[in-house]
């Protein structure tokens, strides 16, 4: 008996080293890189590069048990390298459920990864029950880490900020801006009230769906694909009222048709691709992004397979120049998706080759610092609260 109570205790001591293990372990394979660094880049690229105000529009680094201040050898990005890539502002989304079985095409609502994936990395236990905390608990990740980056991490919330951080890095560029944002909302769990949790937690950016269709409204993964619900327009009201901005990555198209028919100020769509370049579920027609540039929004370009039918440089550069013929470099950005399961041609130290690739592709130097961060600059600073 006492060798079997033995035997017991180790192997639940084993089973449980292999459970807080595995997220570490699903972080290195999932979040991959095509080539390692270091990313040679041409000499003029480099110069122009270093002169750029470099802007990302989604990043899920905040899902991971990673120390954001400390260099990783896996992922896709920490602190020190974005300071190295030259990025000056992230935007970081909170991603609080995802369907098992994922895929593009239709996915159900009632089953979620991310309960075993927070209790393997220790979350609090409000968070193994409650996707509003899930999300809070993220913001509190990002607050602990700028709290204790000596400055060179801060979380902007309104428009004075974020003006008084540009300035700083005109000085000093060694020092990012984060934005909050919500992969989907979701964590509302169907009370209105809960965006001004959100607020006051200092999200700025509300992604409306994810996998799966929601209170909200569709997604384009999801089994109805539906437009807004009578929910949906409230919280469209309430978003605006409240000067977060309304991100359409991952809504369905009728979604999309219900936000752009109600909308009064920009919208953004975060992390996409586009149709004219790569054909997908969830990329956006020419329609749509004719629309939503004439919201005075702008197109985040992901850097996946799915997003732009390769794991390129070029395939990016493709659909950054498709978009920009259709709608004007002034709507054009970068939404990595960086840490979010992808496969991604580099890590965020790697972005001087797309640099060097938008200027192949014959972009001015004016053009590629608009695109690289400027376009995402000029919208935060017109459409984030005034303080």
């Amino acid at each position: 008996m006492r060798k079997l109570l033995i035997a017991l205790v180790l192997l639940t001591i084993l089973g449980l080293g292999v459970f807080f293990s595995l997220p570490n372990l699903l972080d290195r394979k999932l979040n991959s890189v095509a080539t390692p660094a270091p990313y040679p880049a041409s000499a003029d690229a480099k110069q122009l590069h270093s002169t750029l105000f470099i802007a990302d529009l989604h990043d899920d680094a905040l899902l991971w048990e990673r120390d954001l201040l400390k260099r990783a050898d896996y992922g896709h990005s920490d602190l020190p390298r974005m300071l190295e890539g030259r990025v000056a502002l992230q935007v970081f989304s909170t991603v609080t459920k995802t369907p098992r079985g994922l895929n593009y095409e239709k996915n159900a609502s009632d089953s979620d990864n991310i309960t075993l994936l927070a209790m393997a990395q220790r979350w609090p236990r409000a968070t193994w029950t409650s996707l509003l905390e899930r999300a809070l608990y993220q913001s509190q990740k990002l607050h602990q880490a700028a709290a204790d980056s000596a400055g060179r991490l801060v979380v902007v919330r309104n428009r004075a900020e974020l003006a008084s951080f540009i300035q700083a890095w005109k000085k000093d560029p060694q020092r990012l801006a984060a934005i909050l944002a919500t992969e989907g909302l979701h964590p509302l769990e169907g009370k209105l009230a809960n965006i001004d949790r959100l607020y006051d937690a200092d999200f700025r950016i509300a992604g409306l769906t994810h996998f799966f269709d929601n209170e909200v409204g569709g997604s384009a993964h999801g089994l109805e694909k539906s437009g807004l619900t009578r929910f949906g327009r409230r919280v469209i009201a309430r978003l605006e009222e409240k000067g977060m901005l309304i991100d359409l990555a991952h809504a369905s198209r009728p979604l999309i048709d219900d936000v752009l028919a109600i909308a009064t100020r920009p919208v953004l769509v975060s992390h996409t691709g586009v149709e004219g370049t790569c054909p997908g579920t969830r990329n956006l027609s020419d329609a749509h992004i004719q629309r939503i540039a004439a919201t005075g929004g702008v197109i985040g370009i992901g850097y996946w397979d799915a997003a732009v039918c390769d794991t390129s440089v070029a395939a990016i550069v493709k659909a950054i120049r498709y978009t920009a013929d259709k709608i004007g470099v002034e709507h054009v950005a970068l939404g990595s998706d960086f840490n979010g399961t992808i496969h991604a041609p580099f890590d965020t130290t790697g972005l001087p080759q797309l640099t060097e690739g938008l200027l192949k592709a014959g972009f001015s130097a004016t053009d590629i610092a608009a695109i690289m961060g400027g376009n995402v600059q000029r919208l935060l600073l017109q459409s984030l609260p005034d303080a």
